[in-house]
């Protein structure tokens, strides 16, 4: 019986049961793909992020959903972090993921929590389509395609009020190179925010994610494509939940500030 000790840990969160459940599983090496995707689904939380040791600070991370692998997970990647730092005695100030899709990300414990340092995505204006305002039952005043389909709308209360056929979206494209069904919807402010947004992604198995990373990586390219600014206070709405997410566009990077708290510890027997 092969044992692999799992953290489940709370990523863009300042305490329990806010932000977004990660678990996150050390490995000395990968198994097969098809044990991954299973033991995400048996975790059953929005990702899994997997990883793997290759020399001082440099790790190797993967992320399932409970369906799919996803090429880049910015909350499951603070949840590794956050391991590492606080339960796998790393001692050093930077810790780089080297990931299969998204190239190298790099973590930085702070006095406060954690920055993480990702790709900014290439982004595009788009069009509009019938089928996706069907789909999201209400019409955006303007789009980006990019790594999802990013649909403004004209206030954070349309926003909060968006009750999307998940059916519908999960099978439509944001013309990016996700998979098919993942859609982020924001609007400018909100409370103490410049902009409070909602991501919704039933094409990787998730209906609505708490709290999303790799969106903030996109809505930050967004919001300085549309402002003159490059610094971001955002908020990520989600029933009971939700979490405050920082973010700066930095050239051809996007540097996103967050904390995470560990709610499970344990051994994964497989």
């Amino acid at each position: 019986m092969a044992e692999y000790p799992i953290f489940q840990i709370d990523a863009f969160a300042a305490r329990a049961l806010m932000g977004n459940p990660a678990c996150v599983m050390p490995m000395d090496a990968y198994p097969d793909d098809e044990v991954l995707q299973a033991i995400a689904a048996e975790n059953n939380v929005p990702e899994t992020a997997f990883i793997v040791p290759v020399e001082g600070n440099r790790w190797k991370l993967r992320w399932f959903t409970p369906t799919v692998e996803v090429p880049l997970c910015g909350h499951a990647t603070l949840a590794s972090a956050h391991a590492l730092f606080d339960h796998m005695d790393f001692d050093g100030s930077k810790i780089i993921f080297e990931t299969r899709k998204s190239g190298e990300l790099i973590v930085q414990k702070t006095e406060v929590g954690y920055l993480m340092d990702f790709p900014a995505p290439a982004i595009s204006k788009t069009e509009i389509t019938e089928d996706i305002v069907e789909a999201l039952g209400a019409r955006p005043v303007a789009a980006w395609a990019g790594s999802f389909f990013a649909a403004e709308f004209a206030s954070v209360e349309e926003v909060l009020a968006l009750k999307p056929d998940l059916s519908k979206l999960a099978a439509l494209s944001g013309e990016g190179r996700w998979e098919r069904g993942n859609f982020g919807c924001f609007a400018d402010g909100g409370e103490d925010v410049d902009v409070t947004s909602r991501f919704f992604a039933p094409g990787s198995g998730i209906d609505e994610d708490p709290a999303t990373g790799s969106w903030h990586c996109m809505l930050t390219a967004v919001m300085a494509d549309r402002t003159d600014k490059s610094t971001f206070r955002c908020f990520q709405a989600y029933p009971g939940r939700g979490a405050r997410i920082d973010t700066r566009l930095d050239g051809d990077r996007v540097l996103l500030a967050g904390q995470a708290v560990t709610i499970i510890e344990g051994i994964f027997k497989l």
